[in-house]
């Protein structure tokens, strides 16, 4: 594999693409760890942990796409699944809507009805 793979350079990729590359460096680690036991040069034994980093590299972008994709199917729908749900804390979460916060009771409703607020004219 010549040099480091950029992020950026793989976005545009398409998945088949990039499970290939996922193949691809992985064998070439396979290579490389075998290398290591066999007593391989220093240059390749430095070269195992950038391989390590292009795989985690490409994974990450394999992930992002595949959530990318999940959001824009759940797009619209009632429920999301909760691993693409917003994090926030848990405080947050559990708190009440602002739909939640704006009803009131029967009761409540009657007695704004009834007793409505006061207007007071104030001489200037």
């Amino acid at each position: 594999m010549p040099g480091k793979i950029k992020a950026y350079e793989l976005q545009s990729k398409s998945k088949n693409d990039l499970s290939k590359l996922l193949g691809e460096l992985k064998q070439e680690l396979l290579t490389l760890r075998v290398q290591k036991i066999a007593g391989g040069s220093a240059a390749k034994l430095t070269k195992i942990s950038s391989v390590r980093k292009s795989i985690a590299r490409v994974l990450t972008v394999i992930n992002q796409k595949q959530r990318q994709n999940l959001r824009e199917f759940y797009k619209g729908k009632k429920h999301l699944p909760l691993d693409l749900r917003y994090k926030k804390t848990r405080a947050i979460r559990r708190r009440l809507t602002s739909h939640e916060l704006s009803l009131k009771t029967e009761k409540q409703r009657k007695k704004d009805i009834h007793f409505p607020v006061r207007k007071f004219a104030v001489k200037a």
